[in-house]
């Protein structure tokens, strides 16, 4: 016997299988879609891709899981999916950076953002905060009181970042060059040792993800400066923008996307792109990544390729006028 249910589930993955150049046997799935995560496991990339694959069923593959190729700030990741067969049995999920921010760090990399892949979608959109630890005076409570004090104390002009030319480390640079202080950065091998560092006095000041460092906010172990975002989040409704404060310039917002190889038929994109979004309408979804500091976004495959030129553009003067390269 079969059941309503069933019945519909079969008659929607029927219909969808029908579009879809790949898919040889008529009204079958993929049975399985690999998602391609460049970063350790644990990292907010790595749990982003999680959380679309465990809704990420319906009429687009039978099972997602993720597969972590971690190395090279998330190149190798790039690679292999830009080498994997369009067939949409291989996903990328990213942050924007290694799309629009490594063209202008790495002088030799071994793909193109363009002409290499096919957008499915934006899933999710997170900010960068500035924190302070035990090491700043607790009467520091902006970023001008925080610039002031490196002033009267220059042997205090580091900061942390989780990995060279990242967003974050890009962010403490433009405040340094703004403020006309130089700022240093400090670079980890991730978030979570320079949030220790920090914690424990051993740096002033960190740069990262708002999500990596809420945990510690609310703990009352770090105290939150400043967010990147446009407008106050509901994370930290509390702390003031760089742009409330006269930094404009330090406004952003990044996101974490999927992408299929070149070539990938439109069909498959789109199918992609709307299990994706049933997976980010999901209640516990939104709630995981709102954990996370993460909000769930589920753009279309032309909003994402319209971001990521917009984001291009934006960023690849700001690195140069930064001045660093891979090998700097």
């Amino acid at each position: 016997m079969i059941t309503r249910r069933q019945l519909v589930a079969t008659t929607a993955a029927s219909a969808a299988a029908a579009t879809f150049a790949p898919l040889q046997v008529w009204g079958q799935r993929l049975k399985t879609t690999k998602i391609v995560v460049g970063f350790a496991p644990g990292g907010t990339t790595d749990l982003v891709s999680r959380r679309v694959a465990d809704k990420f069923g319906g009429s687009f593959a039978e099972t997602a899981i993720v597969d972590n190729r971690s190395g090279a700030g998330g190149q190798i990741a790039c690679v292999t999916v830009k080498n994997a067969a369009p067939d949409g049995q291989t996903l990328l999920c990213t942050p924007y950076s290694c799309m629009v921010i490594y063209p202008f760090v790495y002088k030799k990399l071994g793909y193109d953002p363009v002409a290499d892949f096919a957008p499915v979608g934006i899933a999710a959109t997170t900010t960068q905060a500035m924190a302070v630890g035990p090491m700043v005076p607790v009467s520091v409570r902006s970023v001008p009181d925080y610039l002031e004090w490196v002033r009267a104390n220059p042997q205090h002009t580091g900061y942390g970042s989780p990995a060279p030319g990242s967003t974050s480390h890009f962010l403490g640079a433009l405040l340094g060059m703004e403020a006309r202080l130089p700022l240093v950065q400090v670079p980890y091998r991730g978030a979570v040792p320079g949030i220790a560092d920090l914690i424990a006095g051993q740096i002033p000041v960190m740069f990262t993800t708002t999500g990596d460092l809420l945990p510690h906010y609310k703990a009352g172990k770090v105290r939150l400066l400043a967010t990147s975002a446009p407008r106050r989040t509901p994370f930290t409704p509390d702390v003031a923008t760089f742009a409330e404060q006269g930094f404009a310039n330090l406004s952003s917002e990044e996101w974490f996307g999927l992408y299929a190889p070149a070539h990938t038929p439109a069909s498959v994109v789109k199918s992609a792109n709307e299990a994706m979004r049933m997976a980010l309408q999901d209640r516990t979804v939104i709630e995981a990544l709102a954990g996370l500091g993460l909000v769930a976004s589920a753009s279309s495959p032309e909003e994402m390729a319209q971001s990521q030129r917009a984001q291009t553009e934006r960023w690849g003067p700001l690195v140069k006028k930064i001045g660093f390269t891979a090998e700097s």
